[in-house]
């Protein structure tokens, strides 16, 4: 199960931590096991049938950073202030990280039509008519399929526990 999980979520799993740590590939990697290992320990609480696991693993594993930093003791803080200084910006960053995994996953899961349609209008901030010329397809087809991917997006973050306003 443990292979599964590893051949899954892996690769995201690494780069989150590669991140969380600074850029420190040993220290990532030990993030990346020990995130592996909790999960399979809590196999039988994990619900798989909700989707994606990745928004837990990256908990996990930004605890397991923290921990593991607070351990270590390299660099005690002088007061409350400095602590909060610090902490905000990885977490608004690490916030930031795990939302756009979780954004590309469900764009992942759209179809190859609706993924193109909101890449062109939305992420290449294209006009429906520059898309349906980039397309190839009338105006009224990108501005359903827009309609509709926009839709199945949200489908697809909802089941991934995010939700749009």
């Amino acid at each position: 199960m443990v292979r599964a999980l590893y051949a899954e979520y892996g690769a995201p799993l690494m780069a989150f931590a590669i991140r969380l740590t600074g850029g420190d590939r040993r220290w990532a990697e030990d993030v990346v096991q020990e995130t592996l290992v909790r999960a399979w320990r809590n196999l039988h609480d994990l619900r798989t049938d909700t989707g994606s696991l990745m928004p837990w693993l990256a908990t996990v594993a930004r605890r397991v950073v923290i921990d593991d930093h607070r351990r270590s003791g390299t660099r005690p803080l002088d007061t409350v202030d400095d602590i909060r200084d610090r902490a905000a910006p990885v977490a608004a960053e690490d916030e930031r990280l795990l939302r756009e995994i979780v954004v590309t996953e469900a764009m992942l899961s759209l179809s190859p039509a609706h993924r193109q349609v909101l890449t062109e209008t939305f992420l290449l901030d294209r006009t429906v008519q520059e898309a349906a010329e980039t397309i190839g397809v009338p105006v009224g087809t990108v501005k359903s399929r827009v309609y509709y991917a926009m839709r199945a997006l949200r489908v697809a973050l909802e089941e991934r526990g995010v939700t749009l306003p």
